[in-house]
């Protein structure tokens, strides 16, 4: 097969001229005109057996938007080629990711070869159209997610995060933060995102890991495993995420809680799903999905039903989209071109929504190379869409052969080298990108400005550069009532520059707005310690005497915090939480958070008070003491790595990602594989849905798992054909061994015989089929 190391080059060599000419002369105004045409396109008319190429002018009057705003290109092909991610920096540059290497063809030839970039562009003429492109990185091995800082960036490239110091717009030095950045998973399940967070730590998607730089040393703490791929923040540092089956996931609480308890599965108030509504309206049929053959997944007009490639959900944190958009999540489904919007409302520290309409989605094409894999706010106050525009999205360990004879039929694998970047504006709005001011006093003002990006920004910006002559002002910010965003931001910026007064924090826990008061929570981990925690301690109590309801399951987190210091003041803070709301989840949750290991000794004092052992509280703890028994049953993992290496190293990149490293399953992914049935028994029947895939839904141990508990449907490894027999038998084995598993081996002979036998197969197995084998 032809191998395409240059794409980018032999389109330029191409199109370089046409581009200069026909893109900028067309300006903004008159691509936005032709998005305002798109709306007459009839897509009965379309003929959707064949799928071309086209340009980006041509792509964009495929696109249909909501009613009153219009889509303008920023950027595309030959300046930017399979871009995946992107920053903004001070100047109003765009930092892009390109993924060159990924799936140049149905068997991912190629993959590794170092032909990933970092690319720097600019807007020069300041039209509003990026036309100057400079390479800031290249010969990278698929890389996936940056993150601007200091003076240098992060840069995820697996399995490894570097830290490269930047001088002009050139690395001039490389650290490694962490070879372990993308441990485990493929290049769809790997960790991405490298967010900044409000709280000023950094978070990904896909990752249990959250980073923060200190001094010349970077940090890494354990967090709450979160999403797959792209993740945002609100206006209050809560979290948003997401997995390719689920419309919005989110956190209710600060993202640095309640992670501090093994033998806890869940914590209420984290990966919650905040829009459970996960239909999609696409404009065209959607064939070329990869389990389109399976019922359900796309309806009789040949659409998909619901997600199955959800991703990059973005809070919308502008201030062009007026007040109905105000915090606003839209979701991307590359797999049916289209982006959703879903509208959500606060319910104390409860966040729940609904998608924003019924049979329609805020943006769709009738292009199929249209691919939206990552959104943005902007400087501008714009949603920013990133457009892989590529015909092959699904990777090579799930691509079924169903899907490889709709990309054969359509002729889908090339051309490699396009990517564009809109931005979505209301019409007839004429907004550009300036560069930032860098000087303390001005961004002190703009931590109150109604952009969250320029609010973010400041705040990044004056702990980057270690402002401390900032502080009075930030002092005084954070304490008017005024501006609610600008005393959040001024809160966090004095955490950033460890600025933080234990009086100015207690003034804040004191306020009557309860966003006030759930910031100045928040960042209570950064301001205990040995000198203040009793002051901290008697305030918590406080909260908690005051029947501070909104409070509660912070108080129960915070004890943590107090643990380190005084044991016996944390336990009898938990206690009196956990007496006063044994019923309520979030309160339960957060106090069995505290608790690892001492579970049981927790609930003998309470049964002292509490005797009611159907009480919330009490399941939960017996939950955890049922957990923490199970895990001292499990096997020694090191004598299982060194008897089956290979099936470790096949289950840490492709099984544990849905059923987690202890095989107990992971919430909205996969169920358990410890004590399962399915495990454990049949050694034919296991083989067959290894190789092939397993449709739900499937009862494991009593309990019937479907969907949006668990994903729909597990893609097989059997249709890859390089796949050793060897291999998959070492993967079965330590599974069947592992945890608290006795079933017994199984050999290659086995496997090599059941693939002989099912050779002819093209879907996934389905509970009934198995029953009758």
């Amino acid at each position: 097969m032809k191998k395409f190391r240059y794409p980018l080059l032999m389109l330029t060599l191409a199109g370089t001229l046409f581009y200069c000419k026909s893109n900028k002369q067309a300006g903004s105004q008159i691509v936005a005109t032709n998005v305002q045409e798109s709306s007459k396109e009839d897509p009965a008319k379309i003929d959707f057996n064949k799928s071309p190429f086209l340009t980006a002018q041509e792509s964009m009057k495929k696109i249909q938007v909501e009613d009153g705003f219009e889509v303008k290109l920023v950027a595309s092909e030959p300046l930017i080629s399979t871009p995946v991610a992107f920053s903004f920096d001070q100047k109003g540059r765009m930092w892009v990711i390109e993924m060159t290497g990924y799936m140049p063809d149905t068997v991912g030839t190629g993959e590794d070869i170092p032909n990933g970039k970092i690319v720097i562009l600019e807007d020069k003429n300041k039209d509003g159209v990026m036309d100057d492109r400079k390479v800031f990185l290249d010969s990278l091995v698929l890389p996936r997610a940056i993150c601007l800082i200091e003076n240098g960036i992060l840069v995820g490239e697996p399995t490894n995060l570097w830290f490269f110091e930047i001088k002009n717009d050139k690395p001039v030095s490389k650290t490694l933060v962490d070879p372990l950045y993308t441990e485990g998973g493929n290049v769809e399940h790997q960790p991405n995102g490298l967010m900044r967070a409000m709280d000023n730590w950094i978070y990904n998607a896909k990752s249990s890991k959250r980073y923060r730089r200190q001094g010349n040393k970077w940090l890494i703490e354990q967090t709450h495993f979160r999403g797959q791929w792209g993740i945002s923040q609100d206006n209050y540092g809560r979290l948003y995420y997401n997995n390719n089956s689920q419309n919005v996931l989110s956190d209710f609480f600060s993202p640095g809680f309640g992670a501090n308890n093994k033998n806890q599965r869940n914590v209420a108030g984290f990966n919650e799903k905040s829009v459970a509504n996960n239909h999609v309206y696409p404009i065209r049929p959607t064939p070329g999905v990869n389990r389109a053959y399976m019922k359900g997944v796309i309806d009789d007009s040949l659409r998909l039903i619901d997600f199955t490639a959800a991703c990059a959900p973005m809070v919308y944190r502008g201030n062009l989209f007026g007040k109905a958009y105000d915090s606003n999540v839209f979701v991307a489904e590359p797999s049916a071109n289209l982006i959703k919007r879903n509208i959500l409302n606060d319910k104390g520290y409860i966040v729940k929504g609904e998608q924003a309409y019924k049979g329609k989605e805020f943006l769709a094409s009738t292009d199929e190379r249209f691919r939206p894999v990552s959104l943005y706010n902007a400087p501008d106050g714009a949603m920013y869409i990133v457009d892989m525009y590529r015909g092959i999205i699904q990777h090579k360990t799930y691509l079924t052969p169903y899907l490889k004879g709709q990309i054969g039929k359509r002729d889908l694998t090339q051309p490699l080298s396009a990517g564009r970047i809109y931005k979505v504006v209301p019409k007839n709005t004429n907004v550009k990108i300036t560069a930032l001011p860098a000087d303390a006093e001005s961004l002190v003002k703009l931590l109150g400005d109604n952009n969250g990006w320029i609010r973010d920004y400041a705040q990044q910006t004056l702990v980057d550069g270690k402002m401390s002559q900032a502080i009075p002002a930030l002092e005084s910010a954070s304490k008017q009532t005024a501006n609610t965003f600008l005393a959040i931001h001024a809160l966090w910026t004095l955490e950033g520059l460890n600025a933080l007064k234990t009086d100015d924090v207690l003034a804040l826990l004191n306020q009557s707005s309860w966003p006030v008061r759930m910031e100045a929570l928040s960042v209570l981990p950064s301001v205990i310690s040995g000198q203040t925690y009793k002051t901290y301690t008697s305030a918590l109590n406080k909260l908690v005497d005051q029947n501070d309801t909104l409070a509660a399951p912070y108080v129960a987190f915070l004890a943590h915090n107090i643990q380190e210091f005084d044991k016996s003041a944390a336990n009898d803070l938990l206690l009196k939480v956990a007496k006063k709301y044994p019923v309520n989840r979030y309160v339960t949750d957060a106090v069995i958070s505290n608790l690892q290991d001492h579970e049981e000794a927790f609930k003998n004092e309470l049964l002292a008070s509490l005797s009611d052992t159907t009480l919330i509280i009490q399941k939960q703890l017996n939950r955890a003491i049922a957990q923490a028994a199970n895990s001292k049953g499990n096997r020694d993992p090191q004598m299982l790595i060194k008897e089956f290496p290979k099936g470790v190293a096949l289950f840490t990149s492709i099984c544990q990602t849905c059923h987690g490293p202890d095989g107990n399953g992971v919430k909205s992914l996969g169920p358990p594989l410890n004590q399962s049935e399915w495990v454990n028994g049949d050694k034919a029947k296991l083989i067959s849905i290894v190789l092939f895939g397993l449709t739900g839904p499937v009862k494991v141990n009593g309990h019937i798992y479907k969907t949006p508990e668990v994903s729909g449907d597990m893609p097989g490894i059997g249709y890859d054909k390089d796949m050793p027999s060897e291999d998959v038998a070492q993967l079965l084995s330590f599974i069947r061994k592992s945890w608290r598993n006795n079933g017994e081996k199984i050999t290659t002979d086995e496997v090599a015989t059941t693939r002989k036998k099912l050779n002819a197969r093209q879907k996934a197995f389905t509970v009934e089929e198995l029953n009758g084998m």
